[in-house]
């Protein structure tokens, strides 16, 4: 039984091959395209469970294909990226990327990356129990799945709303980067805590009046982050 199914976006026909091949391995059904055109005619086609994105490409590049994919899904995507640049990794961020992995990179990389991402997309603790989280005008319904801010739904990717839930459900509690590290995006990310800072930022930006006034995820300086309820 197939564990999803992955579109790999890329021009380079030796490396699609190789992450097909690498992929399939893992038990994932495995669709491709090779440029970002053909990326969303496969996307609305065959509606994969993730997408793995190269930035570099003829026709439309990744960063365009991104931003329409985001038009129309939520689905995961991890962008393949040959720059280990701050500023292509924010601009991945405002694009809605759940993650990004810079080239060269190890097949082994990849799967363990998708293996995370569609964990988190899933991921429901043992002891999950329906609630809402309310912080003045922001309602967070983890049951639904559903973030509004004044009645309107907020979109966020499924690395964001993790991130959201997480702190919710320790509201008033402050979580360290490296606790919101393990808890939201696992072990296999090591002790990179930029990620939390990034996604911090980026989901303020989506609920926040004023994200350099946050009122419901306030900053512990030199510790971590807390949701502020009601």
């Amino acid at each position: 039984m197939s564990k999803g199914r992955i579109l790999v976006v890329d021009d380079d026909k030796t490396l699609l091959r190789l992450m097909r091949e690498a992929l399939t391995k893992a038990e994932y059904e495995v669709v491709t395209a090779a440029n970002g055109i053909d990326a969303l005619q496969e996307l609305y086609a065959k509606q994969p469970d993730l997408v793995l994105l190269d930035v570099m490409m003829p026709r439309m590049d990744g960063w365009e294909t991104a931003e329409r994919i985001r038009q129309v899904s939520r689905v995961p995507i991890i962008m393949l990226t040959a720059k280990d640049e701050e500023s292509d990794k924010l601009k991945g961020f405002e694009h809605g990327v759940d993650d990004y992995v810079t080239k060269p990179f190890s097949f082994a990389e990849i799967v363990a990356r998708v293996n995370a991402v569609l964990g988190r997309v899933h991921l429901v603790p043992a002891d999950h129990k329906p609630k809402r989280y309310v912080s003045g005008n922001l309602v967070i319904d983890t049951d639904a799945r559903r973030v509004t801010k004044a009645g309107k739904v907020i979109e966020l990717t499924p690395t964001e709303y993790r991130l959201l839930a997480t702190l919710a459900e320790n509201g008033g509690r402050v979580l360290s980067h490296e606790q919101l590290l393990n808890k939201v995006w696992g072990y296999e990310y090591g002790e990179d805590t930029g990620y939390v800072k990034r996604y911090i930022w980026y989901l303020r930006r989506k609920i926040e009046n004023d994200p350099r006034k946050p009122e419901h995820i306030l900053t512990e300086r030199g510790f971590g982050y807390l949701f502020q309820g009601d």
